[in-house]
């Protein structure tokens, strides 16, 4: 990870909205870190960004791997479809409750592939999804259960890929093409873009 080349002067976003959001979040009952404000030149940020480290199902707490700065924002959305979009298509399609979320990350300054445009990445406002381990033991993954999984961890990836294209401004799987096979890609950006 590059270094950050200016800290703000604040130990966090002052913004109200930012303090608002993490009240939202604690509401939630997400267990999460505020991050301080970082910019890292050439449009790569973590502004008003958490760390999150668990959220909160019906039932339990979920877990979450590989995730690093998130804006407050989309934290808050992506606790939202967990509780309310995976938790409860789990239990009422696969029969069990989800234990993790395994993600492929946040943060990452770097370019929508193939093109000169900063990536939903860039700037913490993007987190890219692989797999789903349930209370009952198994892991459903977008890889591999995408298209050769049972019928019901299929219908389960296809019923969490709509429910985040309601929720996210840009949401995109392997339907979109190659690079999304492993994972969906949600981003708070406010578009409208769903494949």
């Amino acid at each position: 990870m590059r270094q950050p080349v200016r800290q703000s002067t604040a130990a966090f976003s002052p913004r109200p909205e930012y303090r608002q959001c993490l009240s939202e979040l604690g509401a939630q009952r997400a267990v999460f870190t505020p991050v301080a404000d970082q910019y890292f030149g050439t449009g790569c940020s973590n502004i008003g960004t958490v760390r999150l480290a668990s959220l909160r199902g019906d039932t339990a707490p979920l877990a979450l791997t590989n995730l690093g700065p998130v804006t407050c924002g989309m934290a808050s959305m992506f606790a939202a479809w967990a509780r309310f979009g995976v938790d409860r298509a789990a239990e009422q399609i696969l029969g069990s409750r989800v234990a993790r979320i395994e993600t492929m990350g946040s943060y990452s300054c770097r370019n929508v592939a193939g093109t000169a445009r900063r990536s939903g990445h860039a700037t913490a406002n993007a987190i890219d999804v692989a797999a789903f381990v349930l209370e009952d033991g198994r892991r459903v993954t977008v890889l591999d259960d995408w298209i050769g999984g049972t019928p019901a961890e299929r219908r389960f990836l296809r019923v969490v890929h709509a429910s985040a294209c309601k929720r996210f401004g840009t949401t995109l799987g392997p339907d979109y093409n190659p690079a999304h096979a492993n994972h969906f890609h949600l981003e708070a950006d406010g578009a409208t873009f769903c494949r």
